[in-house]
């Protein structure tokens, strides 16, 4: 059975293609359950071990197992651990194991990207990060490859860290610094990226202009939030699927339950953007949001490009 390390993974998946297979994959008929997460720690809601199943008639199966231990944060190691399997679709049989952490690493930011081109100003030059863990690089390299970006800043509870990002991105067609204050960041930006582990709103809609899109990654279970309800009321809100985000998305969650906003309000999921089915951005005045808690539809379609040409045996 093949097996493909973190590095294999990170060679086999580059950005452009992984973005432009995504798109097919959100297109095309598929199932994906939304994902189960068990608590596995002493204080309910800080570690959780997640599975993550998909496929498509005729293709192959898989499936994700990940675990999220929020406090590997304090030991200098990624909050996120996970393997993916990859099943023969007619006989059932395993035909490779990939390094989950990578592969999600890299679908993440992919799928933000693919958003941001049909929800960001096709002319968005600025970039913020705000967050300095694993997936920030890859969500500023894959926002890069489907817009013109000139400039990014990053942005970090920890000023160390945030200078760890930016020097980790230098050497590319954009200058990186680090962003020292989080409301002058967001005013600069054309587009807002956000991939934290905030309970409390960061960015506040308040600060937001026309023209603007705010990608939001993070609060990926209902007590979390990066953004306020000023935001939300403020923007068109897009998320990667409705099944998902309704139940799971912080910010989603909580303003609806203050009655702040209605499920109608969602204009479209990823799916409708790529079939084409529901518009994207209006106009260059719209603020746009959208919000991703992940689909496992994105981990089989990067497990299948990165196995393409390869024999499932060694």
């Amino acid at each position: 059975m093949l097996h493909l390390d973190r590095a294999a993974v990170a060679a086999r998946l580059p950005r452009g293609a992984l973005i432009e297979r995504l798109a097919q994959a959100f297109a095309s008929d598929y199932t994906a359950p939304v994902r189960q997460r068990f608590d596995v720690g002493r204080v309910p809601g800080t570690n959780a071990l997640l599975s993550m199943p998909a496929w498509r008639t005729g293709g192959p199966i898989g499936v994700k197992l990940a675990t999220i231990f929020g406090g590997n944060t304090a030991r200098n190691l990624p909050a996120v651990h996970a393997s993916y399997v990859l099943f023969d679709g007619d006989t059932g049989a395993p035909r490779a194991i990939l390094d989950g952490g990578e592969l999600t690493l890299r679908r993440t930011g992919a799928a933000s990207a693919l958003a941001a081109k049909y929800l960001s100003r096709a002319d968005a030059e600025r970039l913020l990060m705000v967050g300095t863990g694993e997936l920030a690089p890859h969500v500023v390299l894959s926002h890069a490859t489907v817009r013109p970006i000139k400039a990014v800043r990053i942005w970090g509870r920890r000023p160390e860290k945030a200078r760890e990002v930016a020097a980790s991105l230098q050497g590319h067609d954009f200058s990186v610094e680090v962003c020292q204050d989080l409301e002058s960041g967001v005013g600069w930006a054309d587009i807002v990226s956000t991939a934290t582990l905030s309970t409390d709103p960061l960015i506040q809609g308040r600060w937001l202009h026309p023209g603007q899109h705010l990608d939001l990654i993070g609060a990926y279970r209902p007590d979390m939030r990066e953004a306020d309800e000023v935001a939300l009321q403020r923007a068109d809100l897009y998320v990667d699927t409705r099944a998902g985000a309704l139940v799971e998305a912080g910010e989603l969650v909580q303003t609806l339950a203050a009655g702040v906003i209605q499920p109608s309000d969602i204009r479209g999921e990823l799916s409708e953007l790529a079939r084409g089915t529901v518009a994207g951005r209006r106009d260059t005045n719209t603020i746009t949001l959208f919000k991703s808690v992940g689909t496992a539809i994105e981990d089989l379609t990067a497990a299948e490009l990165a196995i393409e040409g390869i024999g499932a045996q060694r």
